[in-house]
């Protein structure tokens, strides 16, 4: 077992003193480098390069080879578990994933079990063992999943959706029917994540991208109860050490007092909630990532290095804080203002982590 020589991430996301705020980038592998441009064009499709672990290894260590951050972050997508239940995932251009098999009934949802990480999820779980030989032990790797009900929007809806009809329509006229779906998704992303844990995944994050669509009482029902399931059926040690497990739900800072109730470590934050306010709403049950505005990258760095005081300064005193983006980096954004925030970081986080 090869040492961990920066162990800031993994501190901080369980509430241990850290000398500064540790930082790293939700999609800080992507678009916004060239070298992962140039890659992606070499596997030829995004899901060619998710599914070549060598190759998913190469564009989780770019942002590494640019930036001092704290952690990295498998490269994959959250679709992996669908698409090997076999739905037909594919992409388009500029439409984004689709599924040529959308599940619409109760017979559709009994067709699915969860699928094997080490049988039709292989590559993923070689792209972490891939990837943890190639730390070498820099910075921890974090694994992760999309939450049951932002994979069963995509799986109902067939394709991203702003409406969602189908799935709503679903959530309530046959919420039997939907809750057979979380369940089997559910149980599916359990064996997900603690696969990537067996395979060397040093943390887990689950990305409840679309849980901000639902009202409080469906938030609880069909999102909140299928991610508590999870938390309390991970393997949650590994190497001697505590795995931290972060939930993020976007648009969810109302539900952070109910996110902290399900045993996760950490919660992300996106940037309409004040961390102070997410402080008070968790009581310190949890640590805390976030917040940046992604859109705060557009602008030039003095301006970065002043909104990201605002959000350390947001967060106070105290260890339990993880700074990233509030979601993730866009593509457009130039390399060097990534670079402005990680910089910012290093810079003024000190003083509030003493």
């Amino acid at each position: 077992m090869v040492e961990l020589k920066n162990d800031l991430y993994l501190r901080a996301a369980l509430k241990q003193e850290t000398p500064r705020t540790p930082v790293w980038m939700m999609r800080q592998a992507g678009r916004y480098l060239p070298e992962y441009r140039a890659t992606r064009a070499q596997a030829g499709d995004f899901m060619s390069l998710c599914k070549n672990p060598e190759l998913a290894c190469e564009v989780t260590m770019q942002p590494l080879r640019r930036f001092p951050l704290d952690a990295a972050i498998l490269f994959s997508d959250i679709l992996t578990v669908p698409d090997a239940m076999g739905l037909g995932l594919y992409f388009t251009q500029g439409e984004g994933p689709a599924f040529q098999r959308p599940i619409r009934s109760a017979a559709d949802v009994a067709r699915l079990g969860p699928p094997d990480p080490e049988g039709e999820l292989r590559y993923v779980m070689d792209a972490v063992r891939t990837i943890r030989r190639e730390l070498a032990g820099q910075v921890p790797l974090i694994g992760f999943s999309g939450s049951p009900w932002t994979l069963a929007t995509y799986m109902v809806e067939g394709a991203g959706s702003k409406t969602y009809s189908h799935i709503k329509g679903m959530l309530y006229d046959a919420p039997e029917t939907l809750h057979a779906l979380l369940d089997v998704l559910a149980r599916s992303v359990i064996a997900y994540l603690n696969g990537q844990i067996a395979a060397g995944a040093q943390a887990v994050m689950i990305f409840d991208t679309w849980g901000g669509v639902l009202s409080p009482a469906c938030y609880r029902e069909f999102s909140l109860r299928y991610m508590q399931q999870i938390v309390a059926g991970l393997n949650r040690a590994a190497e001697g050490r505590r795995v931290p497990v972060t939930l993020f739900t976007k648009n969810g800072g109302a539900w952070l007092d109910a996110m902290a109730e399900t045993g996760a470590d950490c919660l992300g934050v996106d940037w309409t909630t004040d961390l102070a306010r997410a402080r008070e709403l968790t009581g310190g049950r949890v640590a805390l990532q976030g917040n940046l505005d992604p859109a705060v990258l557009y602008a030039r760095p003095e301006r970065i290095r002043e909104e990201v005081a605002k959000v350390l300064a947001s967060f106070g005193q105290g260890p339990g804080h993880v700074m990233n983006l509030g979601h993730g980096i866009t593509p457009d954004v130039p390399p060097e203002h990534a670079g402005a925030f990680i910089a910012a970081v290093h810079e003024l986080s000190p003083s509030y982590r003493c």
